[in-house]
């Protein structure tokens, strides 16, 4: 099982960036999701979605700037980032479940990662 990653980089405040997340090597696919870790700081939850209902999950923090999407055509997972804050730099990970147990939002939930790109908002 693989998940790649790519787009991440440098952007402006107020400014939007899409990250690309590519699962590979995967049989049976729940749930994915999106955390994130900054600077000095626990890695935490940012969005999940529901691989054959479309049903999504966000942290408050995010809600309504974020979007997660999936292609189950092309086995990608996206996250559309919006009105990007300081507060958004960081390093972000996509996570693949293939055992959903319900709790979206826990790290143990997921048995598979993507090995992370850094995300960094300036002003």
């Amino acid at each position: 099982v693989q998940l790649s990653q790519s787009g991440g980089g440098l952007v402006q405040a107020g400014g939007s960036l899409t990250l690309p997340c590519e699962v590979s090597g995967l049989s049976r696919n729940v749930a994915m999701g999106w955390f994130r870790q900054a600077p000095g700081k626990d890695r935490e939850f940012v969005a999940a979605i529901m691989w054959v209902s479309g049903t999504t999950y966000y942290a408050d923090s995010v809600k309504g700037r974020f979007t997660i999407s999936r292609d189950n055509a092309k086995n990608t997972l996206s996250l559309q980032m919006n009105s990007l804050q300081s507060e958004d730099t960081a390093v972000y990970y996509c996570a693949a479940d293939s055992s959903y147990s319900g709790s979206y939002n826990r790290q143990s939930e997921y048995n598979h990662w993507g090995p992370g790109t850094r995300v960094t908002v300036v002003s």
